[in-house]
């Protein structure tokens, strides 16, 4: 069997900016590890902005082992597909909200303790 489509794919040209940035074409053991640590820090970010709350250490230790794991299978995903680019946006839209929050907190607009 002949597979005339598969054998003419330019992997250069389906990478993503990251995947481009970091080599995955020329280096890819390399460049796999440099996406799953930047993936891995781009994780940890998006998670502090939007969605941390005050715990315990060692749950917060238990959270970040899954997201360690978790990163693995997202940087598979990430040479072909934007996986750290959406998260860079995720993270930029999360800090203008905590920026504006705080922002607005602080003016008396909103009130830091919830109503009963």
């Amino acid at each position: 069997m002949n597979f005339p489509i598969l054998m003419n794919v330019n992997v250069t040209e389906r990478l993503t900016f990251f995947g481009r940035v970091f080599g995955l074409d020329n280096n890819p053991e390399a460049g796999m590890w440099y996406l799953y640590i930047t993936i891995f820090i781009l994780c940890i970010v998006v998670y502090n902005l939007g969605f941390a709350r005050k715990i315990k250490f060692w749950q917060n230790i238990i959270i970040y082992i899954v997201m360690f794991a978790g990163c693995i299978i997202l940087t598979f995903f990430g040479a072909f597909l934007p996986i750290a680019e959406s998260l860079i946006v995720a993270a930029v839209v999360l800090a203008l909200y905590r920026y504006r929050l705080h922002k607005e907190r602080k003016a008396g607009k909103i009130s830091t303790s919830p109503d009963k």
